[in-house]
């Protein structure tokens, strides 16, 4: 990238997050912008801090979360510093694009430093002469209950906390989706109630562009119709199709469905509306080598419980309130080089007493809460039929279409160690309302998804995952 040649009107608005704005490059072709480029701008005192927050970020995901989740599946980006006259412009330019209830929050225009990464909703598989690409961003959320001895309520070991957290929303009528992480009925059943109420946690893209999402503070209603205008085109030599008509039913089973291989069960969560009966009865889990396993993997550290860990922190808090140079050498704010994940691993099971023991403890509960909160990005570009098959690129149907694939994960930014605190009281705070308020729910409070999604019978329609 040449820097010193940016201009803020080759870049437009893409999103944001809670500490991050992001702008992508709307001219792919450009040579020296491979397939387009993603940078996070972040908000910062000094250009130090900025900088040494942003490098902490990449080294967590480089030597931490890839490690865990598959080199393969994770882009860890580069920091960069940007010329800060472009920077200015290019806050001006899209401040009337951001969300109104985003824009208390004043983008940095001073340090310059931001976060390079690939365009993941406009993978480089894509040549621009074929169908434009199409890209699934879903957050996975938790995928098990605790079974920690320090878990006080039973219910949390009954109900996810997801689904907790949810309850208000369910009472405003909004579908219930929990997990995706359980097993492939249930992954089905919530990316279907993804689609009727995505909130935030679910998108669509097409040609790079969003064509599916809940905009949050926002009354505009989804527009089911127009997605399916937007599928449709890619679903249209699918099992039994006559005269290439398809109903709106089959368009979003060819999109929903994905071949999982037979695991073992797991509990499950009482709250979700999946039918439990379908769980109990040939349940199909999460390959070994799949991107959701290991996420379910890595969210599993969490061994304790927030109720657990908390002890813990305060011991770690303790020790670095009577020895405050400490911090350093526990490595409580990094740095996250390899050293810091090996002494994860070899961390004891058993409590020692030691600081190191509650420390590490503490680091792993850190790394799952990332892997709770992490997205998954799935870009699908459209193989042409005359294309050699080439098993090892390949997203494909039982019959055409076929797709070539790239799966990423990201959000893998390490939570901050002194947000322990605010976690237990937000955990406090759910379980007490959902103890409060789960039992007197209304009948036929739970809205039932619309006929599309009712009708019993699907076809058979399976699309296999292959790696890039």
């Amino acid at each position: 990238m040449e820097l010193d040649k940016m201009d803020e009107n080759d870049w437009k608005y893409h999103g944001e997050g809670n500490k991050s704005l992001v702008v992508s490059h709307s001219r792919t072709d450009l040579v020296y912008l491979p397939s387009g480029v993603t940078v996070y701008v972040f908000v910062f005192q000094t250009v130090e801090q900025a900088f040494r927050q942003i490098q902490n970020i990449v080294d967590f995901s480089s030597n931490v979360m890839s490690s865990l989740l598959g080199e393969k599946f994770v882009h860890s980006g580069e920091v960069v510093k940007l010329p800060l006259e472009f920077v200015r412009q290019l806050s001006i330019k899209v401040q009337h694009q951001r969300p109104a209830w985003r824009c208390d929050k004043v983008m940095d225009i001073y340090s310059g430093c931001a976060l390079c990464l690939p365009n993941l909703t406009y993978p480089v598989l894509y040549q621009p002469t074929h169908t434009p690409p199409l890209c699934v961003e879903i957050k996975p959320k938790c995928g098990f209950l605790p079974s920690s001895k320090h878990v006080s309520k039973d219910i949390k070991t009954k109900v996810c906390r997801f689904c907790m957290h949810q309850l208000c929303k369910l009472l405003l009528t909004k579908p219930l989706h929990c997990s995706v992480l359980r097993n492939r009925q249930r992954m089905h059943f919530a990316i279907r109630q993804l689609i009727e109420e995505p909130q935030n946690n679910f998108k669509i893209f097409k040609g790079g562009q969003c064509i599916y999402s809940s905009k949050e503070g926002s009354d505009d209603s989804l527009d089911l119709n127009s997605l399916l205008h937007h599928l449709r085109p890619y679903f249209l030599h699918g099992n039994n199709r006559i005269n290439s008509h398809m109903s709106s039913k089959a368009v979003l089973n060819d999109f929903i469905q994905v071949r999982e291989t037979r695991g073992e069960g797991r509990s499950f969560c009482e709250a979700s509306l999946f039918n439990k009966e379908r769980t109990r009865h040939g349940s199909q889990g999460l390959p070994s080598d799949s991107v959701l396993f290991r996420i379910l993997q890595t969210q599993m550290l969490d061994t304790q419980d927030i109720e657990g860990l908390y002890p813990l922190y305060r011991r770690v808090g303790q020790h670095l309130h009577d020895f405050p140079k400490e911090r350093t050498h526990l490595q409580i704010d990094g740095l996250y080089d390899e050293a810091f994940l090996e002494k994860l691993q070899k961390c004891p099971a058993e409590d020692d007493g030691s600081v190191e023991y509650a420390a590490a403890k503490v680091h792993q509960y850190r790394i799952a809460m990332t892997a709770k909160d992490c997205s998954i990005m799935v870009a699908l570009v459209p193989s042409n039929e005359e294309e050699d098959d080439d098993e090892g690129h390949k997203l494909s149907n039982v019959v055409p279409p076929a797709f070539s694939s790239l799966v990423s994960i990201l959000d893998l930014d390490p939570k901050p160690f002194d947000s322990i605190p605010c976690q237990l009281r937000l955990d406090q705070k759910i379980v007490s309302f959902y103890l409060r308020n789960g039992s007197a729910l209304p009948k036929g409070a739970l809205q039932p998804l619309p006929a599309i999604f009712s009708a019993p019978e699907r076809e058979d329609c399976t699309l296999l995952f292959h790696p890039v």
